[in-house]
């Protein structure tokens, strides 16, 4: 593996960061949000309708990596394979660590993981298409960062 393939994979990971705040902020919160606002509400349910949205944001890691192979693109595939485990990291964090939807790895006490459910609280204080904010989920505002380790520091100092 060549750093070139490394970078691409970089690229084609933190890309996709942003093409969930843009996905989400104005097509989630936008035109689909007929398919998001279960995901606000008081519905517990194992499947969403919001869940919809991981088969759709499966479809051009799939194709990348598929087209790569067929015509033997090396780019191609890892560019995939970049959004895929960007996929799984948003799952994991996203489905299994704030929401708790699958009843494993409920704590994990660092001030980095404390900023990004801190964050996802506050976006679904609200509860309708309008108002929301931080809508990423690996960069989030900096101060819920800086309010989680400010938190660690208090509890230790106790």
């Amino acid at each position: 593996m060549t750093p070139l393939h490394i970078l691409t994979f970089i690229l084609a990971f933190f890309g996709m960061e942003f093409v969930a705040w843009f996905s989400h902020k104005y097509i989630m919160h936008g035109f689909l949000w007929h398919l998001h606002e279960d995901h606000h509400s008081e519905n517990h349910k194992l499947f969403q309708k919001n869940d919809y949205f991981i088969l759709i944001f499966a479809i051009p890691s799939w194709l990348t990596i598929m087209l790569g192979m067929m015509y033997q693109n090396q780019y191609s595939v890892i560019t995939g394979i970049g959004i895929a485990v960007y996929g799984f990291v948003y799952f994991v964090l996203h489905e299994i660590f704030i929401h708790q939807r699958f009843k494993f790895l409920r704590k994990l006490d660092h001030w980095y993981f404390k900023g990004i459910r801190r964050a996802h609280k506050i976006h679904h204080k609200t509860i309708g298409k309008e108002g929301s904010s931080c809508f990423g989920m690996l960069i989030v505002p900096l101060k819920y960062f800086k309010e989680a380790k400010e938190e660690g520091k208090l509890s230790t100092s106790r």
